[in-house]
């Protein structure tokens, strides 16, 4: 988050300066701290600490805002690590959550005054996870994210690296991509996620040291061969 957040964060600053200097004529400095742009990733948890006078409380996985339930991440069939699914209910209306209702088969809670807004379901957390939780352990987590995501309850199956790697679609969308390395051979890595039907990137291997070496400082500086083998030779280069 701290890494490609930052980048990001930069990549705006970058783009908004270079409009500026279409219009001004005049360049400017960008800097970005990481500890700032996750500041700025945090800021629900400062709405939280701005409305509670506090520092704002670790929620698990539960929104810090504490505006809505459920927002957990629960247990289905089987037994590995990664045998759960969040589920979310929006802290803006009562649609998302009926939906879930009909899905759990629990029409008879519509009118349920513990569960009439966003916020009373989230004074009753815990009771709205007791209703969530037992129908998630008859499905698997696929199996309830199809479930639940086609009723329009937002919700998705907890991956792991190697599971979204072996997902067809992920590979197929670019998503993840295969090279050639010059000494690895045929190597999968993760490609580039932005989609521009105008602007394709094509994903390659980083090249090794050294191996634009000819073309940079022949084309560049124009060096021959015999004069970049001597600076080969003698380590220069």
């Amino acid at each position: 988050m701290g890494d490609t957040g930052t980048g990001l964060h930069s990549t705006i600053g970058i783009l908004a300066a270079l409009i500026q200097r279409q219009r001004t004529n005049r360049g400017q400095r960008v800097t970005v701290a990481m500890q700032d742009a996750m500041v700025n990733f945090c800021r629900i948890a400062y709405a939280a600490q701005e409305r509670d006078g506090f520092a704002c409380q670790r929620a698990g996985n539960q929104v810090v805002l504490g505006t809505t339930a459920p927002s957990e991440a629960f247990r289905c069939t089987g037994d590995g690590p990664n045998d759960y699914c969040y589920v979310y209910s929006s802290r803006a209306n009562n649609l998302q959550w009926e939906a879930l209702l009909k899905v759990l088969g629990r029409e008879d809670l519509l009118d349920d005054p513990r569960f009439s807004s966003p916020q009373f379901r989230a004074n009753h957390a815990a009771e709205v996870n007791d209703l969530v939780a037992p129908w998630m352990l008859q499905h698997s987590k696929h199996e309830a994210m199809k479930l639940l995501a086609e009723a329009g309850v937002p919700a998705g199956a907890v991956l792991d690296t190697m599971e979204l790697f072996n997902d067809p679609s992920m590979h197929e969308r670019g998503i993840f991509v295969s090279v050639e390395h010059p000494t690895r051979g045929k190597y999968s890595m993760p490609g580039w996620p932005v989609q521009m039907s105008e602007s394709p990137v094509d994903v390659g291997a980083a090249p090794l040291l050294g191996a634009h070496n000819a073309s940079v400082y022949g084309e560049l500086l124009g060096l021959d061969k015999s004069r970049l083998d001597q600076l080969a030779a003698a380590g220069v280069i």
